[in-house]
């Protein structure tokens, strides 16, 4: 699936099972939820933190699609292409960041 057909799913699946859009504010605060639920799964299965018991079953990809479902529905909603979007900002990331990274002395 391309990032084009992800964002035309769940636009068809919002407007046909979804009945609409939360507004921005409330998908902006929903992705924010979703982004605390992903980070509290890393820090319990890479970090310190031991599981609950409430957090065993969880899935690390279903949490990332949670918040990816978010984004895309905020892309949505504004009018962003996210496939555009995400083209331009690899052109930026090469042409800002092309000798940043391997210079650094703290990556070595």
């Amino acid at each position: 699936m391309t990032i084009e057909e992800a964002q035309q799913q769940v636009d068809q699946w919002i407007k046909t099972v979804g009945v609409r859009y939360f507004n921005e504010l409330t998908n902006t605060a929903v992705l924010m939820e979703e982004v605390g639920e992903l980070a509290r799964l890393m820090a319990r299965t890479y970090g310190e933190q031991s599981f609950k018991e409430s957090d065993k079953n969880r899935d690390l990809g279903d949490e990332m699609a949670d918040v990816l479902w978010v984004l895309i529905c905020l892309a949505n909603q504004t009018g962003v292409d996210l496939t555009t979007a995400l083209k331009k900002n690899f052109e930026k990331k090469n042409m800002r960041d092309a000798t940043r990274h391997k210079s650094n002395e703290k990556l070595k």
